[in-house]
């Protein structure tokens, strides 16, 4: 019976868990943001993955694949995109916003090349790129391109040579407005109300007691501050 009560709270919390998250958070904590993301991003996998095997060609000859084959590696990384972008987050401790945004310029970079399908070789290069882009969109202070490169496990060469294409591969539409932001917010949260399993259950539990530790030593002013710079960046 827990497992039903913590998961009718699921779609608002996503959103709270969003706007109150503060960067002096002591604990290493994932937000539940990341297990959504890569719950939506595998279910698409998946589905990309049953649209190629029906194919006798599945890599249709497409104007746009030579230019994103950039993002392809030679061989599948032996890591699952939860434990990457987990990995990601306590190196680069990019904030919620971060990965909402780089979502949405995943979902541009899909609608502006049409012939590109997010697979299992070329998943982890667009995340470290679109992650890193958005957060030299968001985040007031920001790593290095090489220290991204590291996170990332690539060459600082190639993230500059991925970030760059991809720049080019969106037209340079970088700009998320709070519209936007919102409804991006409003998808992820569906993913939550669909059930994106138990990684995600298991995420509310822990976010529900950060939570409950944060009320107690919650500083208003800081709360305040903290969603003025957020609503200024999105503006």
């Amino acid at each position: 019976m827990a497992v039903s009560s913590s998961l009718t709270i699921s779609p608002r919390k996503l959103r709270s868990d969003l706007y109150s998250y503060s960067n002096n958070q002591s604990n290493s904590e994932t937000p539940l943001v990341i297990s959504v993301l890569s719950s939506l991003i595998e279910r698409t996998l998946a589905r990309n993955q049953r649209i190629s095997s029906r194919r006798a060609f599945p890599t249709s000859p497409s104007s746009s694949t030579g230019k994103t084959q950039i993002f392809d590696c030679r061989e599948v990384p032996d890591m699952t995109i939860q434990s990457y972008l987990e990995r990601i987050f306590r190196y680069t401790k990019a904030g919620p916003s971060v990965y909402v945004v780089a979502y949405v310029y995943i979902d541009r970079f899909c609608q502006t090349n049409p012939g590109f399908r997010i697979s299992l070789t070329n998943v982890h290069r667009l995340l470290i790129t679109t992650i890193m882009i958005a957060s030299k969109y968001v985040e007031d202070l920001n790593y290095r391109n090489s220290y991204f490169a590291k996170v990332g496990g690539l060459e600082t060469e190639e993230l500059n040579k991925l970030e760059l294409e991809f720049l080019f591969l969106v037209g340079f539409k970088l700009h998320v407005n709070v519209s936007v932001f919102e409804s991006y917010c409003c998808h992820l949260e569906r993913e939550v109300s669909f059930g994106g399993g138990y990684q995600i259950e298991k995420a509310l539990r822990c976010a529900e007691e950060i939570k409950s530790r944060q009320m107690i030593v919650q500083d208003p002013k800081h709360h305040h501050h903290h969603h003025h710079h957020f609503a200024r960046i999105l503006l």
